[in-house]
């Protein structure tokens, strides 16, 4: 396969289902492809992944009927290069604050794969007030095939903590941004993406998310409570 399929579905409008292992897996990676996620999502920006271990789980993606985008740790070329050249179908570039980072981040992705950018999806990462401030500039910069919301650090940039406890929700000014900017890129006629939750996916669909990032262990932990709860003394 080829991840202009991956392009294809956001194109037509589509909701694309990429999903973090969370552990450092080539048989997970695969299972939650053949699950039905679309990709898996490699981070090496807070995760622990060397490029061997990306290049297995992007294997173990495709091998799986799926996609593997990798979060590189930061903008520089030989990162974003070596990422792209594990076999990776894209990634998701951190901290993208200007349009003169995401006219970098274009040019150093289509250096770093000058025979086939077109067949791989470069996101950018819209995770900062400043990044809000300039979205406008930003969402003019050619190339780039989808603008990532990350509440995590918007919610740092605001003023507020980047985790959100079990049970809780983020503060409600953090959500009202996440809503406005998802709104001002789908205006934009760009492809939106954002971190979602079970309880937020459809309401965050509704205001335009097409490229939906999530969590492995929530799916353990909500099945693993479901059968607690069935194996309870009545």
């Amino acid at each position: 396969m080829m991840s202009a399929t991956l392009k294809q579905r956001l194109a037509r409008g589509d909701s694309v289902l990429m999903v973090n292992p969370n552990h450092i897996s080539a048989t997970l990676a695969e299972k939650l492809v053949r699950s039905g996620a679309d990709s898996v999502f490699i981070d090496c920006e807070h995760g622990m992944y060397g490029f061997d271990q990306v290049q297995q789980l992007a294997k173990a993606a495709r091998f799986g009927g799926g996609y593997a985008i990798v979060r590189p740790q930061n903008q520089e070329r030989s990162t974003i290069t070596r990422c792209l050249n594990t076999g990776a179908d894209g990634v998701m570039v951190p901290l993208v604050h200007t349009a003169g980072n995401a006219r970098e981040v274009v040019k150093i992705f289509r250096y770093a794969v000058p025979d086939d950018y077109k067949d791989k999806l470069l996101v950018v990462m819209i995770e900062s007030t400043e990044a809000v401030a300039n979205l406008d500039e930003i969402l003019a910069v050619e190339g780039i095939d989808v603008f990532f919301v990350g509440p995590g650090d918007l919610s740092q940039s605001m003023g507020y903590s980047p985790s959100v406890p079990p049970g809780q929700r983020r503060a409600q000014p953090v959500l009202d941004l996440v809503d406005q900017t998802l709104t001002r890129i789908r205006e934009a006629g760009k492809v939106a993406g954002t971190l979602v939750v079970k309880q937020d996916a459809a309401h965050l669909v509704s205001k335009g998310a097409q490229l939906l990032y999530y969590h492995a262990d929530p799916f353990v932990t909500d099945g693993v409570n479901a059968m607690r709860a069935l194996a309870a003394p009545s």
